[in-house]
C-alpha cells in the first residue's frame, strides 16, 4: 500500500515537474502551431500563386479539335485550370513571363501527326506538359476523328469501350480499412511512443545532476521512483498526444478539400474495439520503451550524454516502427503474424491489423500475453539496475558494469 501511495506521490511530481518546464510548454506550442499551419499549406500555396490557379492557354490554330476543346475542363479533375485563345507566340509568351498564365499549348496542323508546342516561363523547372492534359487531348482528338468517320453511336461504342473494372483479391483472407486512417494511426503510436519514452530518460538524467535523486531515493523506494516516473510521464505525453490530434483534426476539417478528408479520414473502420485496442498497445509499448530509456537515464550521469546514450534504444524503435510499416505491403505474410507478435513492433503493427480484420482474437490475445510479460521483464531489469546505479555521478555504464550491478543485491 505504501508503495501505491509512494508511486502516486512520484507521478505527481514528475507531472508538475514536466508542466512547469518552459522547454516542454515551448515545445508543444511549437507543434500545435506546425500542424496547423501543415494542413494549411495548400492553401497557403493558392493564396501566393496565381489567382487562377494552373492556368494553361490551348490555342487550335487550325482548328483540328473542331471546337470541342471546351470540353477539357469539363472533365477534367485536375489541378490544371484551362483557357482557350487566339494570341499570337509573342503575346502569349508575354502573359506566362507576366505571371497571368502559367503555360500554353500551341496546337499546329501539320502534313502528318498534329504538333504540339509547350510553351513555359523556363524549361530549367518544367521539362514535361501535364500528362493529364497530353491524355484529354488524345481522346478529344480521338472523338473527332472517329466523328468524321460517320460512323453510328453503336460503332463509336464498340470501338471506345467503357471498361467496367473490379478489383477482385486473391487471398482467400479479405483485407479491409482505409490506408491513410491505417498510416496515420501508425504514426500517432510511434510519436507517442517515441516523444514520450524520450522524457523518461531525460528526466531521471536531469533529477540525478540536480541531487534532487538523493532526496526521493531517502523517502522512497527506487521501484516507486522509477514506476511513478513512468506513469507521471505517460500521463503527460497520453494528453500531449491527445491534443495534437484534436488539433490535427480540427485543422483538417477547417483546411483540407472535403474530398481529400473523406478519403483520408475515413472512419468506417475504426470501431469503439479498435480504439480499446490502440490504447491498450499504446499504453503496454510505452511501458516496454519508457523501462528501456529509464535504464539508459540511469547509467548516464551528465545530460549532454543523454542522446547518444538513447540512440539503441531508439534505433530499437525505429526498427519496430518500420518493421510493421513494411509488413503492410503484405500483411497476410508468415514475417508480418511474427512482426505483429514481436514487442518491439506489434504496439504499431498489431492495431493496424485487427483495423484491416486480419488479426484474430487468439493473436491478439497472444500478442498482449506477450507484451506484458516483456514488460515485466525489462521492468524487473530496470528497476533493479536503477537501484543500484541511480546514484552513480562517474562516467557512463558500461555492459560489463551493468550486469555487476544487476547480480548485485
Amino acid at each position: 500500500m505504501n508503495n501505491l501511495k509512494d508511486t502516486i506521490i512520484v507521478a505527481k511530481f514528475t507531472m508538475r515537474d514536466m508542466i512547469s518546464r518552459k522547454s516542454f510548454r515551448t515545445s508543444t506550442l511549437i507543434i500545435l502551431v506546425l500542424i496547423v499551419i501543415g494542413f494549411n499549406i495548400p492553401n497557403l500555396i493558392n493564396h501566393f500563386s496565381n489567382s487562377d490557379g494552373n492556368t494553361i492557354l490551348l490555342v487550335d490554330r487550325d482548328n483540328i479539335f473542331a471546337g470541342t476543346l471546351e470540353g477539357i475542363n469539363e472533365i477534367s479533375n485536375s489541378d490544371y485550370h484551362t483557357e482557350f485563345s487566339s494570341d499570337d507566340d509573342t503575346t502569349i509568351k508575354e502573359k506566362i513571363k507576366n505571371g497571368d498564365v502559367n503555360s500554353a499549348f500551341i496546337i499546329e496542323k501539320t502534313t502528318t501527326n498534329p504538333k504540339i508546342r509547350y510553351i513555359v516561363k523556363n524549361t530549367a523547372t518544367i521539362s514535361e506538359p501535364p500528362q493529364v492534359i497530353i491524355d484529354q487531348l488524345n481522346t478529344l482528338y480521338t472523338s473527332v476523328q472517329l466523328a468524321k468517320l460517320g460512323l453510328t453511336e453503336k460503332q463509336l461504342a464498340s470501338v471506345t469501350p467503357n471498361f467496367d473494372f473490379q478489383i477482385e483479391q486473391a487471398e482467400s483472407e479479405v483485407v479491409g480499412g482505409n490506408i491513410g486512417i491505417m498510416m496515420i494511426l501508425s504514426l500517432v503510436l510511434f510519436f507517442a511512443v517515441y516523444f514520450c519514452t524520450l522524457q523518461v530518460s531525460s528526466s531521471i538524467t536531469t533529477e540525478k545532476t540536480s541531487k534532487i535523486i538523493e532526496t526521493l531515493v531517502t523517502s522512497t523506494n527506487p521501484r516507486a521512483i522509477i514506476l511513478g516516473k513512468t506513469i507521471g510521464i505517460g500521463i503527460i505525453g497520453l494528453l500531449q498526444m491527445t491534443l495534437f490530434v484534436i488539433t490535427a483534426i480540427i485543422s483538417a476539417h477547417n483546411f483540407l478539400n472535403p474530398e481529400i478528408l473523406n478519403t483520408l479520414l475515413d472512419l468506417s473502420n475504426f470501431t469503439p474495439y479498435l480504439a480499446i485496442i490502440a490504447t491498450i498497445y499504446f499504453i503496454l509499448g510505452f511501458f516496454i520503451y519508457a523501462f528501456a530509456y529509464a535504464l539508459v537515464g540511469a547509467t548516464v550521469s551528465k545530460p549532454e550524454d543523454i542522446q547518444a546514450a538513447n540512440m539503441p534504444v531508439a534505433f530499437i524503435t525505429m526498427a519496430g516502427f518500420y518493421l510493421a510499416y513494411f509488413t503492410l505491403m503484405e500483411p497476410t505474410s508468415s514475417i508480418a503474424n511474427f512482426v505483429a507478435l514481436l514487442p518491439i513492433s506489434s504496439p504499431f503493427c498489431m492495431p493496424l491489423r485487427v483495423m484491416m480484420g486480419i488479426a484474430s482474437s487468439g493473436e491478439v490475445v497472444l500478442s498482449v500475453i506477450i507484451l506484458l510479460v516483456s514488460c515485466a521483464l525489462i521492468a524487473h531489469i530496470a528497476i533493479k539496475i536503477y537501484s543500484n546505479a541511480i546514484l552513480n555521478y562517474g562516467n557512463q555504464l558500461g555492459i560489463r558494469s551493468l550486469f555487476k550491478l544487476y547480480k548485485e543485491k
